[in-house]
């Protein structure tokens, strides 16, 4: 883990630890790593979501981005993934993007693109992180004419709405879609995109003000979305989280569609048509049990990674798989986009819907979701590491380990993006697994909160 950028880029309370004046760096440093092989002035796409710190920061980063040299390309409020999208279609030499993603809105960050789309590689963070925190290179000064210029281009959005609706064959005329924005950045984009592929629309959580992103909304907050979908009679319910890289659904009868069951439903498709390379699915950890059961029994094959989008994609660029992702919802076709995408999550799902003609409840049982629970243990940035490091602790995840052998697992990890270590137990009988979870959370907050 850097010292700066965590699991998805730099992540922090917006002006008290992501400061405008780290902000300013981070456009500065980022501008001349990711820039300073071309022979051309540099070219840098940045967008935002919604919350209320994003024009702040935007300024700050952007005046970053001018003083080393490099021009701004501002295409305002777009989900993250269009920024990588959008990143490669103008041939821009890298993209930014501000956003704390699922997170309340007192939170935000700064995610850079390559200028293939893709995240950054552990070793450009370093050597970002070099130039912030150690004055490891001496950066450009430039002046007069040039300096970097800013260009706004507000209507690149529709580029991304075009390259959408071209990702799928099939309209969804028929389909009757509840949609909820997260008060996020998929506002505009996400019910266009449907829309114009002819589902019926009803739409919550659509009025962003700068404060509601995510709040009681979204892929984290789902019962609004459950309710909608029951009260209109809709086929499907489709959440997106603020900054829209992932996609929940709900299916007819109000139920939550997960991450894996929407990787299952897609995927079995994907290998009916012949479209599933090597017959592989990529997912985490911490995907349920239920899954890799589903893949059994269809000869599906599941490579497994660390919890994280970036080691799923790792995993799928080495070994040339195309479908991959995390039951959080971020799921990766990589024959379409470099990133997890919300709004092609929810229309190849739609596209199964249509062309199977099948309930989402049908298509998701495919997969029984083995009761899982995750509860978070807060800890500190710099002791969440050391949990292992403690004997009670080490003993209390071993006695557990013992106990749920063969009918389930456990599985704790420390956030990569906020201060906190989750404990996840997984098994058949909810009740034991949520009083164990929750027993050994208070363990590890009691331990390495002395």
């Amino acid at each position: 883990m850097g010292r700066l950028f965590g699991t998805d880029g730099v992540r922090g309370v917006a002006n008290t630890e992501l400061t405008i004046e780290l902000a300013y760096k981070l456009g500065q440093a980022g501008a001349y790593i990711l820039t300073k092989e071309t022979q051309h002035q540099a070219k840098i796409l940045v967008g935002k979501d919604t919350r209320i710190s994003g024009n702040m920061l935007e300024a700050a980063l952007i005046a970053g981005i001018c003083s080393v040299g490099a021009k701004a390309i501002t295409v305002g409020v777009v989900p993250t993934p269009a920024v990588a999208y959008l990143t490669r279609k103008y041939n821009a030499d890298a993209g930014v993007v501000i956003s704390a993603s699922h997170n309340p809105v007192k939170y935000n960050g700064i995610k850079f693109f390559n200028n293939e789309g893709y995240k950054l590689s552990d070793e450009l963070e370093e050597k970002i992180e070099a130039i912030i925190l150690d004055n490891a290179e001496q950066l450009p000064t430039p002046t007069g004419e040039e300096v970097g210029t800013i260009t706004e281009k507000f209507e690149a959005i529709n580029d991304y709405i075009d390259f959408l609706k071209s990702c799928v064959d099939v309209d969804f005329k028929g389909l009757k879609v509840a949609v909820d924005c997260a008060n996020g950045a998929a506002f505009k984009a996400g019910p266009k995109v449907l829309e114009d592929l002819g589902s019926e629309l009803v739409v919550i959580n659509n009025e962003p003000t700068g404060a509601n992103i995510n709040k009681d909304c979204g892929s984290t907050h789902m019962e609004s979305l459950c309710k909608a979908v029951v009260a209109n009679k809709a086929d499907i319910g489709i959440a997106f989280d603020g900054d829209a890289d992932r996609c929940l659904a709900v299916d007819e009868k109000g139920n939550m569609v997960d991450g894996d069951q929407i990787m299952s439903i897609c995927g079995l498709q994907m290998k009916k048509e012949n479209a599933l390379k090597d017959n592989t699915i990529v997912a985490t950890v911490m995907s349920n049990l239920g899954f890799f059961i589903m893949a059994e029994k269809n000869n599906i094959k599941i490579e497994k990674t660390n919890v994280g989008d970036r080691y799923v994609l790792e995993e799928m660029l080495k070994n040339d798989y195309n479908l991959g992702g995390e039951q959080s919802g971020h799921i990766i076709f990589l024959d379409y986009n470099t990133t997890g995408d919300g709004i092609l999550t929810a229309i190849k799902l739609l596209s199964v819907l249509k062309k199977s003609g099948k309930k989402l409840s049908e298509l998701a049982s495919v997969m029984e979701v083995l009761p899982q629970v995750l509860v978070n243990a807060k800890v500190s940035n710099d002791k969440k590491y050391k949990y292992l490091e403690n004997d009670i602790i080490k003993k209390s995840i071993e006695e557990l380990e013992e106990k749920f052998a063969g009918e389930g697992r456990v599985l704790i990890r420390p956030s990569g993006t906020e201060p906190l270590v989750r404990v996840m137990i997984e098994g058949k009988d909810e009740k034991t697994i949520k009083e164990e979870s929750e027993k050994l959370a208070r363990i590890i907050e009691e331990e390495l909160n002395k």
